[in-house]
């Protein structure tokens, strides 16, 4: 069971939830921009949450697949296609040997996963497949997917669905999904101007007070040099109430900088390990998908929340990820 790229997208690469326990040796968590889509495609094809997905970025490439083989696209409308009939989203599919898998226009969101039963096949780094673009490791040799690539899943059970495994069978058409869908999009908050909570960081008191209330009150846009290291904003230019000279320090997935030049950055998945620019907050666990689906020039928002708000919304979102799973479970006997 495997796969060939027929032509490439935009950036394809292989990601998990990020490889943990090296910043000391300045090597970064990298993995899915959108951790809550990613998860969503593994466990609806019976994949554990951290199996290896394929991240398509904004435009995704042709896929041939060899045998029989069950999918799951999740996160951004990437306009899938297969002979030409729309591809849904948020749920599992089918498709059949010899099927061509086909992306088109960007509806929505800019990152999609896409999970295959078993799991995208490739040696581990670090205790993790997902690809370290800057340093020229991990996933797939290292880097994006490229034509002529052949991916491997690994061994899946082959048992999951296996109503829909019939029907499909019994049919003519080239790919198969159920009715029912994962109403998780919302999640996303794909109606923009999008809202990202952060919680106030060490040096959010030296910003003046003009700064402090042009943060909060203003919007900014996703600037196009934003990418997996982070995203670039534009809009108002802050400053502080005094020149700051900053030893580096550790940074984090979310961590808000500024940077001399007055304009944020957010730190995303393939961020730096440390950073002396000034740390104004931390966008909240739960708002780091959204922020992985803005297009460039795309609208933000900021707004502060309290520390047990956020480690709130974090462990709810893990019980309903539970709960899902025990649904799932249950649809996969069927």
């Amino acid at each position: 069971m495997s796969f060939r790229i027929e032509s490439f997208g935009l950036l394809t690469t292989v990601q998990d939830l990020g490889r943990r326990g090296y910043q000391h040796l300045g090597v970064g968590p990298g993995g899915a921009m959108d951790e809550v889509s990613h998860r969503l495609a593994n466990l609806l094809v019976g994949n554990p949450a951290e199996a290896a997905t394929l991240e398509l970025t904004l435009s995704g490439p042709t896929l041939q697949f060899k045998t029989e083989t069950l999918i799951a696209l999740c996160g951004a409308d990437l306009s899938p296609t297969i002979a030409g009939q729309p591809v849904p989203l948020w749920r599992p599919v089918l498709v059949g040997t010899g099927t061509q898998l086909r992306f088109g226009r960007p509806v929505e969101g800019v990152r999609c996963y896409l999970a295959v039963e078993g799991g995208v096949q490739v040696p581990g780094v670090m205790g993790s497949t997902s690809t370290h673009l800057s340093a020229g490791f991990g996933g797939f040799q290292g880097r994006p997917l490229k034509v002529g690539d052949r991916v491997e899943p690994g061994p899946g059970s082959g048992e999951r669905y296996p109503s829909l495994r019939r029907r499909f069978r019994q049919g003519q058409s080239l790919f198969l999904a159920p009715d029912w869908f994962v109403p998780w999009s919302r999640d996303l908050d794909f109606i923009r101007p999008s809202v990202l909570r952060f919680l106030p960081g060490p040096q959010w008191p030296l910003l003046t007070s003009a700064s402090r209330q042009s943060l909060l009150e203003s919007a900014f846009q996703v600037a196009p040099n934003s990418d997996r290291m982070g995203l670039r904003m534009q809009g108002p230019k802050l400053s502080l109430e005094r020149p700051l000279e900053m030893v580096s320090s550790g940074v984090a997935t979310g961590t808000l900088q500024l940077p001399p030049d007055g304009s944020l950055i957010l730190l995303m998945a393939d961020r730096q390990t440390t950073g002396g620019y000034p740390r104004l907050g931390e966008v909240a666990s739960v708002d780091l998908p959204r922020a992985a689906q803005l297009r460039p020039g795309e609208t933000l928002r900021l707004a502060p929340m309290a520390l047990p708000e956020a480690q709130a919304l974090l462990l709810d979102r893990e019980v309903r990820f539970r709960e899902l799973e025990g649904v799932l479970t249950e649809l996969q006997s069927r």
